[in-house]
């Protein structure tokens, strides 16, 4: 994304609902992410984490390619979530797994 070029939530939700695209561009992704405390390659694993944990596959094509672009090797992704079918439970793993091997085989 450019400066003058709208983000990909911005074009998604922008005219339906601004304020969210705002929170969305300017606090989490202009503010939290860029916080010096963790690098984004730490982010986008803890973010990763929190979607198959949580069961949000909606959210883990962007994250997972994000992931990859913070410098996660997919064999580092995949044994993330592996990992997290002991603790989260299988059938979360195995929908995130089933994204995964999606996003990752584009």
């Amino acid at each position: 994304m450019t400066e003058n070029e709208p983000s990909a939530v911005a074009r998604m939700l922008g005219d339906f609902a601004p304020k969210l695209v705002e929170l969305t561009d300017d606090v989490l992704f202009g503010d939290v992410w860029k916080r010096s405390e963790l690098g984004p390659r730490d982010r986008s694993l803890i973010t990763v984490t929190a979607l198959v944990v949580g069961g949000n596959t909606e959210q883990l094509p962007f994250h997972l390619r994000l992931a990859r672009e913070n410098g996660l090797r997919v064999e580092e992704l995949v044994e993330a979530i592996t990992h997290l079918a002991f603790y989260t439970g299988w059938p979360r793993v195995m929908s995130a797994i089933g994204v995964a091997k999606t996003v990752f085989a584009e």
